[in-house]
């Protein structure tokens, strides 16, 4: 199914296929509408955009949450979703943007990095493999489009450091989308608070692995177990895997002793 039918409502219009594969854009503080996309938006927010948030903001993943975010449950899936918390102003504002661009930018979310690029993803169940189409959303108020810089889809999700927001956005969107949780009886209240932990509150995950009998029950891939202490990606890539063995029935992790 393209995007155009499964995007918004709002933006299915501005949505246009890449001509030859390019696009001309550039945005910056000399652009007249620099900034005028940083406000009123229904920003979804993946795992790993809450990881490089938080730890950009030196937040703990619960205070984060709580600050700066509200949660909505997908009555399709029955999981529940982080959207970013707007500001309460006439404009509706960012709570990272400022006059003089995004106070979070080295870390701000794949949405806005991809930005005016739609990437529509879905994953291969026989071959496993990631499926992609690109769009360039046009909105009345941006002018960047007005610029002479031109772009591959390549170049821009190179430019725009992509490549890691990719690998962690592909498998959980491989969660997400999996047909088990599409079922009519969907998943149970202690999976949703599973998926919940797993997915968003990356402090509590670790203390559920470390201070329990998972690490007993489990047998990791070499290395892992003292990578998760260390790393917030490794720690997620777990999560990930966590989540396909528990809500999904894959068997991506291997039982001790059998």
């Amino acid at each position: 199914m393209s995007l155009e039918k499964t995007a918004p409502d709002a933006i299915q219009e501005m949505l246009q296929p890449l001509e030859n594969g390019q696009f001309q854009f550039a945005c910056h503080p000399g652009v007249p509408c620099f900034t005028e996309c940083c406000r009123d938006l229904k920003l979804l927010l993946t795992p790993y955009d809450i990881l490089r948030l938080k730890n950009h903001l030196g937040l703990d993943a619960r205070t984060f949450l709580d600050q700066h975010t509200n949660t909505e449950l997908d009555v399709r899936r029955n999981l529940p979703m982080i959207y970013l918390r707007m500001q309460d102003n006439p404009r509706k504002t960012c709570p990272f943007v400022s006059a003089s661009g995004c106070q979070v930018y080295p870390d701000r979310p794949a949405a806005c990095r991809i930005y005016p690029v739609a990437r529509a993803s879905r994953m291969h169940r026989l071959h496993g493999t990631v499926q992609e189409d690109y769009f360039v959303l046009h909105e009345a108020h941006c002018r960047g489009f007005e610029e002479s810089r031109a772009w591959s889809v390549q170049e821009w999700t190179q430019d725009q450091g992509l490549e890691q927001y990719h690998h962690f956005n592909n498998q959980w969107m491989e969660i997400i989308t999996h047909p088990k949780l599409l079922q009519e009886n969907g998943i149970s209240e202690k999976q949703q608070q599973m998926f919940f932990l797993a997915s968003y509150n990356m402090e509590k995950f670790l203390d559920f692995v470390l201070g329990g009998r998972f690490l007993d029950l489990f047998d990791l891939p070499e290395g892992m177990a003292k990578a998760v202490v260390d790393s917030d990606d490794a720690l997620l890539e777990l999560a990930f895997l966590w989540l396909k063995f528990s809500l999904c029935n894959e068997p991506v992790l291997k039982i001790r002793g059998r």
